[in-house]
């Protein structure tokens, strides 16, 4: 997969030679001595006269992504021709040379592939000379350096110099696998962002990249598609919060490459504590925690089933829907085991039973079993179908006799309750 840095020669040579850029041998030997090649190969060809090696046929598999040099984020334009968002800001003229890196900014995981999936989302084109909206290069190491919240468009010959080199046993996601060919910059060299392995083989995995024609998210073969052998993984050095398993969880969908087989993070361990919350506590023998099971699995799908989904809707594995009915407190809870489970219980029909105005057999069912477990004291008279103050406040009893306190014991049965109550 080619790659370049900086203009092609036909600028240069449109130069006085006092101004022009050094020479791909210049730059190799100042890049050494500032410490940013990261080691040895050689260019398998010489790159065409236009400066960028000749394109490949599979073009979507092994993209070609020439790269621009090191240089500030580009400069907003301001007053009447002020750009508006989400087109390419001016260009700045760069080296590929600079001096040592300052100290890193600091940032989480789940903010790199946040950042990673805006561009993403908004398909921002390939390009080694426009910047985007946010200042950064329209190519693979200025996609990086936006990702990583740099405070300047990088290279590859400079981007380890921000990380740590790490094994591929410890990659996780927001960190990097970068190659970067000191004998021909401009031949191959490139790099990708780790989003977490598609499955427990760990020989592929979910790369954010910038390559032509635009930025993606894809199953990717480990390392790469061409000179896989060749990439280094690198860790940011401003990362917070250890490894992946404790970053932040949030309320936005993360993305399906954090769930399944080979999974092992925060989201994994806020989806199964979301499931118990609705009814899927009897899947888990322990946990839930960060590393992805058949138990999560198995509490997902029934919690999509409960939705009334059938076939690839209930998969077990959540997408953007069943992550925002589990966050929203929405949708139907996971039913209860069954009259076939020894309890004598009928499955929980769901929270919208148990509110003011409701009046079904489910609510008389539910006061019945209260009195006989000794809780009915707030009834006046009954219980009846009709909910009432005095349901809640003989539920709210229940529950913290159970030790639960706060939304924990709100008055209002949930499937912890339902099947406590009726064990």
């Amino acid at each position: 997969m080619p790659g370049g840095a900086g203009p092609p020669p036909s600028v240069w040579r449109s130069r006085p030679a006092a101004t022009r850029p050094p020479t791909e041998t210049a730059r190799l030997v100042l890049a050494t001595a500032a410490g940013v090649v990261l080691g040895g190969g050689t260019g398998a060809a010489d790159v065409a006269a236009s400066g960028h090696a000749p394109a490949r046929t599979d073009a979507d598999s092994d993209p070609e992504s020439p790269q621009g040099g090191s240089g500030p984020v580009a400069r907003r334009a301001s007053g009447r021709g002020a750009r508006r968002p989400g087109r390419p800001a001016q260009a700045v003229s760069a080296s590929p040379v600079q001096a040592a890196a300052p100290a890193p900014r600091r940032t989480t995981r789940a903010e790199i592939l946040e950042r990673a999936r805006r561009w993403v989302d908004a398909k921002v084109p390939y390009s080694m000379e426009k910047h985007w909206s946010d200042g950064y290069r329209q190519d693979c190491s200025g996609y990086v350096s936006m990702a990583w919240n740099l405070g300047g468009n990088e290279w590859t010959g400079s981007l380890a110099e921000y990380g740590t080199r790490i094994t591929r046993e410890q990659l996780e996601p927001g960190d990097i696998l970068l190659f970067h060919n000191p004998a021909n910059p401009a031949k191959g060299s490139h790099v990708t962002i780790f989003g977490g392995w598609t499955d427990d083989s760990r020989t592929r995995y979910m790369a954010y990249e910038l390559a032509r024609p635009y930025a993606r998210h894809k199953a990717t073969p480990y390392a790469y598609w061409s000179n896989s052998s060749r990439y280094i993984p690198y860790r940011y050095k401003g990362v917070t919060g250890g490894d992946s398993r404790d970053a932040p969880a949030g309320t936005a969908y993360p993305g399906g490459e954090l769930f399944g087989l080979g999974a092992d993070n925060a989201y994994v361990t806020q989806l199964g504590r979301m499931l118990v919350g609705r009814g899927g506590e009897r899947f888990y023998g322990e946990g839930p925690g960060p590393r992805w099971s058949e138990a999560d699995r198995r509490a997902t799908q029934a919690f999509q089933r409960a939705q009334g989904w059938r076939g690839a809707e209930a998969d077990g594995l959540p997408g953007p829907h069943t992550w925002r009915l589990l966050v929203q407190n929405a949708g139907k809870d996971i039913p209860g085991a069954g009259d076939g489970d020894g309890t004598g219980a009928t499955a929980f029909p769901g929270r919208g039973y148990f509110r003011p105005g409701q009046s079904t057999a489910y609510v008389e069912k539910l006061g019945r079993q209260l009195v006989s477990k000794g809780y009915g004291k707030h009834y006046a008279w009954g219980p009846g179908p009709h909910w009432s103050e005095a349901d809640r406040r003989n539920v709210e009893a229940f529950q913290r006799a159970q030790g639960w306190r706060g939304a924990a014991a709100d008055g209002y049965p949930g499937p912890r309750t339902w099947r406590r109550l009726f064990a």
